[in-house]
């Protein structure tokens, strides 16, 4: 099985029917697809790669080289200890980019092309979702609507949606069967939209019991649906679980940048979902997706991010 690559520049011409059907199946049957052709120039995404490496060699490397995860595996190697896993951590370096934290001052470039990159991924993820609308039935602009809250009397929203970027690099690991690149999960918000290594594989997804390779496509933008978006579908579009293995040669780079509800954003199945048939059974329905505020969610996710979903939408429709 192969990830979906779907063209989105088709949305745009005689194949747009045939690609909103690609873009379903890629939310329906696989909660990950990749896109090409997306509007987000070669030019800008090499200067990406390139800002991206250079501040993990100037301000990250030696800092990996002496982080806990590092001198952990260390310790068992010395020990001799083959048979343990480090099951609880990742061999991964990652900092968050986010309009009003600090930033990288190396390479001098980095804060100028990494801010005109993430405004170019925001509007692509509110592309997507007017996309989603569209082959959920749903008026244009539903999801960003319900990611803000809603709207006032003006058309203004009431809170702005969350939209942040993690930048991650995956260093070659002396023992990749000791440890997790990073752990299978699924994503807590809305839309993940990844900009992956195009050489420096390891990003997998679980599909019908599978683990399948992300393969590296060069310059593709990764999609995939995270918990917030299942719960508006109704349980329609699936977040899926995902994995990153440790490898023992490549610098694997990952920047995901995620856009996800306003924390008093209040989450719950679009009415128009819940089908005539369900109507009757609505308490039942909501049993598995509750209404309930993303804070509120993302307090339970943070301590049960590893863990099955389906307990995570239990205890915040308990709250």
């Amino acid at each position: 099985m192969v990830v979906p690559v779907i063209d989105f520049s088709k949305l745009d011409g005689n194949d747009r029917e045939k690609t909103l059907a690609e873009i379903a199946n890629g939310c329906e049957q696989w909660g990950f697809f990749q896109l090409v052709n997306h509007g987000i120039s070669v030019e800008l995404l090499e200067r990406v790669k390139k800002v991206s490496s250079e501040c993990f060699k100037l301000e990250r490397e030696e800092r990996f080289k002496d982080s806990s995860t590092v001198k952990l595996l260390n310790k068992l190697v010395d020990n001799e200890d083959q048979k343990t896993r480090l099951d609880d951590v990742d061999w991964e370096d990652v900092f968050i980019l986010q309009d009003n934290n600090q930033w990288p001052s190396n390479p001098p470039q980095f804060k100028e092309t990494m801010k005109e990159y993430r405004a170019e991924l925001k509007k692509l993820a509110e592309k997507i979702m007017e996309v989603m609308d569209e082959n959920l039935g749903l008026e244009k602009g539903y999801i960003k609507k319900a990611f803000s809250g809603g709207v006032d009397d003006d058309g203004v929203e009431l809170h702005r949606p969350f939209f942040g970027t993690k930048v991650s690099h995956y260093p070659p690991c002396p023992n990749p069967d000791m440890v997790n690149g990073l752990r299978a999960h699924t994503d807590a918000g809305g839309v993940i939209l990844l900009f992956q290594d195009d050489k420096v594989g390891g990003l997998q997804v679980l599909k019908d019991g599978r683990w399948i390779d992300v393969q590296p496509l060069t310059n593709a933008i990764v999609i995939n649906t995270g918990d917030q978006i299942e719960v508006l579908s109704n349980g329609r579009y699936k977040s899926a679980w995902h994995r990153v293995l440790a490898r023992p040669d490549g610098n694997r780079r990952s920047i995901a940048s995620f856009y996800n509800p306003s924390f008093n954003a209040t989450i719950a199945p679009a009415p128009k979902l819940i089908t005539r048939e369900m109507k009757g059974e609505e308490e039942a329905a909501r049993l598995a997706y509750p209404k309930f505020l993303f804070r509120d969610y993302m307090t339970v996710y943070t301590q049960q991010k590893f863990l099955a979903k389906e307990p995570r939408f239990q205890a915040v429709g308990a709250r």
